[in-house]
């Protein structure tokens, strides 16, 4: 039973409800990597799931087999309202997080889009998460699920404002771009498929743009895609010029630089000087050249390189917040909300960096098509902030979600010593408020389980090869499950133990003394020894001088 400190057990207000939903909205990153760009050969795909409202869990779904006539309920996933019934297919596939068994991934990121296309009706059923799970509840392969959406999307009606979807599998990487079509039932879409050798992102901006529509191999789109355009005025030249992105939103300076700003981050860390001066360009508003759907980067990007571009607070470029005085005394990387403020009447924005403190969970998934099914999909999970998390290696046929991170053992409004979740945010937490002094003890916990997770799957997977070898599926499974749960609950606990090193080491803005072993030091009579002080950085004391004048001052003796 998790160990649970309810804080609140008041129901939800309708209008924080809908609030939540513009919310889980405008807020997610997703990055792609083709199997020719990774370095083990993995096609690759990551999201953060960024939310104020929504729970750190690993969603499961069993492999099921129903009867003719069976029905699928509809619910939002914004707002768990029911919202219909679907027919259900006779078997459906296990679904660990994001991924199946088939190795299908689908991500995604929000961007509105205009609101004339928004249904008010009531008429479409399907929101963008309804169709991810049911999606990955049905696809064998990356074409199959955006067939399998599209299609779903036709039939019921697409239900929620402008999305970009990731989807892939072992093989192949598709960009799918989706809007409705307001008071009418069906979406408008275009889904590219990016090269093998090729690696992209998208963050909560519309990325496709002019592509070759005769090329049936690599780019589909709906029938009355164009026509639709036409009709409603956004766009009007020749279908070849056609841009999705440019006909369904707007690309003002303000949201390059919330958006594309993450896309260019990433890019950056893989191309040349100059592309990324071209580029951050346009994201400064400089120029009106977009950067491209996709490159071929200059080395072949690794795992490691993903979870730490998912940690980008865009250091070592001029977005970095670490030394302006909204800082704080620790040289913060992050700010909190609102990210947009007003002073004296003029306009400001904090920047929006790929790692946030708002992140329910995010993950990294490597698609292996040099391995079977049951160990070639992995699903490298974790909870809250992606810059102190701990992600943990599941595989796609796990059989059941670990304790720590099981959909439905816990809440954000009710704290648990036994969720990753509530552990992940004791630890973050603490160090919002003394970055610089707490990351470096984070660094060690987490690199250390991270690197024992990344260096154990050859072992790992060696074994469950053996088990596979001898048709031992049911073992691979078992196999996987339980390491799972192995690993949820060692992450967990580390963290927890890390949670409350951290309250010790610091307390009341100290820093105990500690030995070569990393005990506190104490006199020979069992008292803790003078803890050092932390300072406040000088950039944090001129900020307090230039607010306070001589308030502060000590008088010198004339």
């Amino acid at each position: 039973m998790i160990n649970r400190f309810s804080f609140c057990g008041a129901v939800i207000a309708v209008a924080t409800v809908f609030a939540s939903m513009a919310t889980n909205a405008i807020a997610c990153t997703n990055f792609i990597v083709g199997k020719n760009a990774s370095a083990d050969g993995s096609v690759m795909v990551t999201y953060a799931d960024d939310s104020h409202t929504r729970y750190g869990e690993l969603h499961h779904s069993p492999a099921r087999t129903y009867s003719p006539g069976d029905k699928r309920q509809v619910i939002d996933w914004g707002t768990n309202e029911p919202k219909g019934w679907i027919p259900q297919v006779i078997r459906t596939y296990n679904v660990v997080g994001n991924m199946n068994e088939n190795q299908v991934v689908i991500g995604e990121t929000t961007w509105t889009g205009h609101s004339e296309l928004a249904d008010t009706t009531g008429i479409n059923i399907l929101d963008y998460g309804s169709l991810i799970y049911i999606a990955l509840e049905r696809a064998k392969t990356a074409r199959e699920a955006i067939i399998i959406m599209t299609e779903l999307a036709e039939t019921y009606g697409y239900a929620s404002t402008g999305e970009t979807f990731s989807i892939a599998d072992k093989n192949e990487a598709w960009m799918m771009e989706m809007i409705g079509k307001g008071g009418e039932k069906g979406a408008l879409w275009i889904a590219v498929r990016i090269p093998d050798n090729a690696i992209t992102a998208h963050a909560n901006e519309p990325r496709i743009r002019k592509v070759n529509l005769k090329d049936k191999k690599n780019v589909m789109y709906a029938k009355d895609l164009i026509p639709f355009a036409r009709k409603h005025g956004y766009f009007n030249g020749k279908d070849e010029d056609f841009s999705f992105a440019d006909a369904f939103d707007g690309h003002a300076y303000a949201k390059r630089r919330s958006c594309d700003a993450r896309v260019w981050s990433f890019l950056r860390r893989f191309a040349s000087p100059e592309e990324d001066a071209a580029w951050f360009e346009w994201v400064t508003g400089n120029s009106d050249e977009p950067m491209p759907m996709w490159i071929v980067p200059n080395h072949k990007v690794t795992l490691q390189e993903l979870q730490e571009r998912m940690r980008d607070h865009y250091e070592d470029t001029p977005f970095a917040m670490t030394d302006d005085p909204g800082a704080g005394p620790f040289n913060a990387p992050v700010r909190f909300r609102p990210m947009k403020y007003e002073v004296d009447g003029k306009k400001y924005t904090h920047e929006r960096p790929t790692a946030t403190m708002q992140t329910a969970w995010s993950f990294i998934t490597q698609s292996r098509s040099d391995l079977p099914d049951p160990i070639g999909g992995v699903i490298w999970f974790g909870t809250d902030d992606a810059n102190t998390t701990v992600y943990m290696p599941f595989y796609c046929s796990m059989t059941e979600a670990p304790l720590q991170v099981r959909e439905g053992e816990g809440s954000m409004t009710e704290f648990s010593m036994d969720s990753n979740f509530w552990m992940n945010n004791w630890v973050a937490n603490q160090a919002y408020a003394g970055y610089s002094k707490m990351i470096p003890d984070i660094r060690k916990v987490q690199n250390a389980l991270e690197s024992s997770y990344i260096a154990s799957r050859p072992e790992v997977e060696k074994k469950m090869m053996e088990m596979y070898r001898e048709w031992d599926i049911d073992g691979v499974r078992k196999a996987a499950t339980k390491e799972g749960a192995a690993i949820a609950k060692e992450a967990t606990d580390a963290y927890r133990n890390l949670a409350q090193y951290l309250l010790v080491k610091f307390l009341d803005g100290n820093i105990k003394k500690q030995d070569a072993d990393g005990n506190f030091i104490t006199n020979p009579y069992g008292r803790l020894v003078r803890p050092d002080e932390a300072p406040y950085n000088e950039e944090y004391l001129k900020n307090i001088v230039e607010h306070s004048g001589e308030r502060f001052a000590v008088k010198q003796k004339q």
